[in-house]
């Protein structure tokens, strides 16, 4: 006889839960009858029936449960969706060498063009990327130890990276966020280049202009140095 009532229950339980799924949108005030145990229930077949959804219909099913969805949910939806999305890009540019397009990652990720097209535009501002963000920041400087360590043991590939980074000229003194490469055929400074082919086709009154510049820029015994025969 319990077992008897008990399945009448469920099916009783099952017939709200499967009424309030076929509703266009539910609303809170759709869910404000149902008990906790029916509560749960819903909650139950709402991850089951979404996790099974795909492309447009997972779509228009969150839109149908969007106004009764809390934010740790809407949170774990972008996580995965970022997730995905993510995995596709890298896996399809190292299949065809290329950028892949919004309908290809959609095709390989299972979303709709419309949420791959909308994460993509949005994500940069979205809340759980910026702590994604400021996550990797947190750890710059355990990444910078790490190449100081390789700096110190001899390897001048990473003691330039160090330089680099820190802003350090010559003289150990940090620059004013301008940045000088020397490279081997050619000075960069910021985004101007001066190279040997670059000084060639400079008059006599430009060069002067540029050594006068250089005289009073660098230490005395850098600019004092004699000219090579």
């Amino acid at each position: 006889m319990k077992a008897n009532k008990g399945l009448q229950k469920l099916t009783e339980t099952e017939m709200k839960i499967n009424e309030l799924l076929s509703l266009e949108k539910i609303t809170r005030d759709d869910i404000k009858p149902l008990s906790r145990t029916e509560l749960n229930y819903l909650s139950e077949a709402i991850s089951k029936k979404f996790n099974s959804s795909k492309g447009e219909d997972r779509d228009k099913f969150y839109e149908k449960i969007e106004p009764i969805t809390d934010n740790v949910f809407k949170n774990q939806v972008w996580e995965v969706n970022h997730n995905n999305i993510t995995c596709a890009i890298s896996n399809l540019m190292q299949d065809y060498g290329r950028m892949p397009s919004k309908a290809e990652i959609a095709t390989k990720t299972e979303l709709s063009r419309q949420t791959v097209h909308k994460h993509l535009k949005e994500y940069a501002n979205h809340p759980l990327y910026l702590q994604q963000v400021e996550q990797f920041r947190f750890m710059t400087s355990k990444v910078l130890a790490r190449v100081f360590q390789f700096a110190v043991n001899g390897d001048t590939g990473a003691a330039k990276l160090y330089f680099n980074v820190m802003g350090c000229l010559n003289n150990g003194q940090l620059s004013n966020n301008t940045l000088i490469q020397n490279q081997n055929n050619y000075i960069q400074i910021n985004g101007t280049v001066l190279s040997q082919e670059t000084l060639k086709h400079l008059n006599s009154e430009q060069l002067n202009s540029i050594e006068n510049i250089l005289k009073t820029a660098l230490p005395t015994h850098i600019s004092n140095l004699p000219d090579k025969q």
